[in-house]
Parts: C-alpha cells; structure tokens; sequence
C-alpha cells in the first residue's frame, strides 16, 4: 500500500483522499482504460445487472461531467445518440453533444430534444450536492437534485424508459420511490461494488417508463 507523506498545506483528510486514490484499483483500471473517473465503473457494473444501456438510442446524462458516464454509454451504444449537459465546463467526448448549463433551467428540456432529434430513451443521472459536512443538510440537497432529475426523466422520456440515479444511504425516500413506481414498471436499488465501502451512496434504476 502506498503511503502519503503529509505536507505542511495538506489536511489530514486531503492526505487519507490522496491516499486512498493512489490505492484505489478502480482509480488505476480507469486510468488504464481511459475512463475520466473510476465512476465508470458504477455505471458498467449497473449495466452488468440491470441491462440499462441495451438498445438505446437516446440517451441524456444528467450531471456530465468529467464524462466517465458518457464515455461508457458511448462505448456501449456506438449508434446512439448522447446529451450531457453540467454548470460546470467538460472536455469534449467524441459522439457526445455537451450542454454547459444548468438542466433546471426552463430551456434545458428544448435543447436537448433538439439535440437528441426526439425523446430520450435513457435518462442517467450520477449527481450529488456539494457537501457542507453537514450531514442531514447534504443528504436534503442531494435528495432534491434526484427529486428533480426524476421530474425531468418523467417530462422528457419516451414510452417505456428507463432512468438512473444517485441517491445516498437508504435509498430513495418513500415520496419518490411511489412517485417512480406509478411512472415506472420497476423500481429497484443497488449498491455497485465500484462504490466505495464507506460511502453513503446508492442508486435507484427506474425501468419501463409508462408514459
């Protein structure tokens, strides 16, 4: 195991990140496969289990960047059509149209059906609030971005769709899994072994939108 040495600007926590990157296998397989984040790996492991990616042609990605979602849905469904869109600015992924704003904006829905040429078939979204470190607070903020993405996947997807979603420990709360159940025809929750043992992440894969 490689071990840090602490230097006299780093926190002891930066030190323990620093740390666990340089240990972390699924931070030297996406380096080694060119992936942007070892979070690639949660969506290929996702895929392995629900077939999520399987036959799409329209895919939207929520929350794009650095784009290692992108990369794999552009791996994995070579003909398909992908929109990213993310406040903050993302390198360029060949065959993938990128949005640089926010998707709550009222033109965001518009723009990228203009760019996908109709209703997306996939709606995925890996986003999470900048935490505070404050726990509840963080857990409400993230939750409200996934409210909000499952409202976007329910205006915008295309009869029998399907969404995915971070949510944090516990999974989705009771308001939003009977709201994805009267619009999905499965609604199931998984923790990828590429998320990290101590996180508090999860994810909810909405299948078979109802339209």
């Amino acid at each position: 195991m490689k071990k840090v040495r602490s230097a006299r600007k780093r926190t002891a926590s930066s030190t323990r990140w620093l740390e666990r990157q340089l240990n972390d296998p699924y931070v030297k397989k996406a380096q080694s496969e060119g992936y942007r984040s070892r979070a690639a790996y949660k969506l290929i492991e996702l895929d392995q289990r629900f077939h999520i990616l399987g036959g799409k042609a329209r895919i939207v990605d929520l929350g794009i960047a650095p784009g290692g979602w992108a990369q794999v849905a552009r791996k994995r469904c070579p003909n398909a059509t992908i929109v990213g869109i993310d406040l903050l600015p993302t390198d360029p992924i060949e065959g993938v149209e990128i949005l640089e704003m926010d998707f709550m904006d009222d033109a965001a829905p518009d723009r990228i059906s203009e760019l996908l040429g109709g209703a997306p078939d996939l709606v995925l979204s890996d986003m999470a609030a900048n935490t505070i470190g404050h726990k509840q607070t963080d857990h409400l903020r993230t939750m409200a971005l996934v409210e909000t993405a499952a409202h976007f996947a329910a205006e915008t997807l295309a009869p029998g769709g399907d969404f995915v979603a971070k949510v944090l420990a516990g999974g989705a709360d009771n308001d939003l899994v009977a709201t994805l159940k009267r619009n999905f025809t499965s609604v199931k929750h998984a923790k990828p072994p590429a998320s990290r043992k101590g996180s508090s992440e999860w994810y909810v894969v909405a299948k078979g939108f109802k339209g």
